[in-house]
């Protein structure tokens, strides 16, 4: 992974089968920010260009090495809404973390996930990309992302 436009960020992935029983718990300590998402930033922190703040978790089977470059997943098949707060990891209120859900109707082998300011699919501005898993899903399991976005000095 390049290491480049890193911030410290925890992604958190629990799977689940069928029957919400915990399958699987990976917790990492990285994930590249890519160059739009140092954009972001920057246009969140001064309020310019109207700029839309994080909304949505994206997933894919896309393999390939993230890159400071990338504007999107490789191969994205589904996005949601996350459900974002600002919680505490050092000092009061310095990190964002953001919490979505995936239940699954199909089978897919999860690789690659991403945070993005729209929950469209295939659409808004991305702010961060990992590959992860794999995950293999089928029908009725579910895997749950937590991004935590701890701002350092």
């Amino acid at each position: 992974m390049e290491t480049q436009n890193k911030e410290r960020v925890i992604l958190e992935v629990k799977m689940f089968d069928s029957s919400g029983n915990l399958v699987k718990s990976e917790t990492r300590d990285e994930d590249l920010v890519v160059n739009t998402g140092l954009a972001l930033r920057a246009a969140l922190l001064g309020d310019v260009s109207t700029p839309v703040a994080l909304t949505a978790i994206a997933v894919g089977t896309g393999t390939t090495t993230p890159a400071a470059t990338d504007t999107a997943l490789v191969t994205e098949v589904m996005r949601v809404a996350s459900t974002n707060s600002v919680i505490t990891t050092n000092v009061t209120n310095d990190t964002l973390e953001m919490v979505a859900t995936f239940s699954f109707t199909a089978s897919y082998s999860i690789s690659e996930v991403g945070t993005f300011n729209s929950t469209t699919a295939s659409s808004g501005t991305m702010y961060s990309r990992d590959t992860t898993g794999p995950y293999s899903v089928t029908s009725g399991t579910s895997l749950q992302f937590t991004f935590k976005f701890v701002q350092t000095s």
